[in-house]
């Protein structure tokens, strides 16, 4: 069975590690958001390539959900030190990966090439396919309530999640570079060729939509409706990691699963939910989803295994 996954970052990654349990790595593609991607301190940093690469090579650090097992913080520190931009955490482990990718960047490679040379150097027998080898990258404008001169600026997507703790309210996004960039070679044939395609339980707006946001890719999705299963991030009214709920709520999108299965609805013909959301079947079916209801809290790679076995099943 050929699976394609569209994903993020923790959400997908833990949903992709229990996939790989349950069916052939090597038949499953996933199809990874780069519209959070990064240059800092003249480095290319890909954090939701490399959170899946990370999780799915079991090198994840597990402290922090991001960056590697086992790191140290010497170049952080010193950076700290010296008064350089030290708000982003990059482990001196973590910074091979991104200096790697930079050097092979200058060397003319595209991303999806260095992404498939760091994935077979982690060990890995799945395909993962950065979206698109072009830059886009989510900007996010501030909501009217935000503090201080905040209000209404826009601003790059770290900034906001990272710098401000996604803590100040958000009015718009914005993929900017999206409508001029290709998906990558292998994306839309991905989605052409599963028996089975997974949206995975990463944050709807910010992960996901600016995959679909790549010319191509969401009539790709929706050409397979029938066979796309999503999976809800959203479980009793709130995003289990990160602002999705609040982010939905900001954007007014009602943030429960019955939000999801509006958004999803023109692209997938079922939508999975936990059992805390069973009030909720009628509101999925309403949207015009199929509704089945599994847990979907992946506390482990037994439940992660678990929830994809069911997804499966579903497609």
């Amino acid at each position: 069975m050929n699976v394609c996954v569209l994903a993020g970052g923790v959400g997908a990654a833990r949903f992709l590690a229990g996939l790989i349990r349950v069916t052939d790595p090597s038949s499953i593609t996933a199809i990874v958001n780069v519209a959070d991607d990064m240059v800092l301190h003249g480095l290319h940093i890909s954090p939701d390539l490399d959170t899946v690469t990370y999780t799915l090579a079991g090198a994840i650090n597990p402290e922090t959900g991001w960056g590697l097992a086992g790191e140290s913080w010497v170049a952080m520190q010193e950076l700290e030190r010296l008064g350089g931009a030290a708000w982003f955490r990059l482990g001196d482990k973590d910074l091979a990966t991104h200096l790697y990718r930079t050097q092979r960047l200058a060397e003319g490679a595209t991303l999806a090439e260095i992404t498939d040379e760091l994935a077979r150097r982690f060990g890995l027998d799945c395909q993962l396919l950065p979206v698109t080898n072009d830059a886009v990258r989510t900007r996010v404008t501030l909501g009217p309530e935000a503090s201080g001169d905040l209000a209404g600026r826009e601003v790059a997507f770290q900034d906001w999640f990272v710098g401000m703790s996604h803590d100040e309210p958000v009015a718009a996004l914005r993929f900017e570079g999206a409508e001029l960039a290709s998906p990558t070679p292998g994306v839309t044939e991905a989605l052409a060729e599963a028996d089975v395609v997974v949206i995975a339980p990463s944050n709807p707006l910010v992960s996901i939509e600016p995959v679909l946001a790549v010319p191509g890719v969401r009539a790709a999705v929706r050409e397979r409706r029938e066979n796309v299963v999503a999976i809800s991030p959203i479980v009793g009214g709130r995003a289990l990691k990160g602002p999705a709920d609040r982010l939905m709520a900001d954007l007014g999108i009602e943030p429960s699963v019955g939000g999801v299965a509006r958004l999803y609805a023109p692209l997938a013909a079922t939508l999975v939910i936990d059992p805390a959301d069973t009030d909720h079947v009628a509101s999925v079916e309403a949207a015009g989803m199929r509704c089945v209801v599994t847990p979907t809290v992946m506390a482990g790679p037994p439940e992660a295994a678990a929830l994809a076995r069911e997804v499966l099943n579903c497609g």
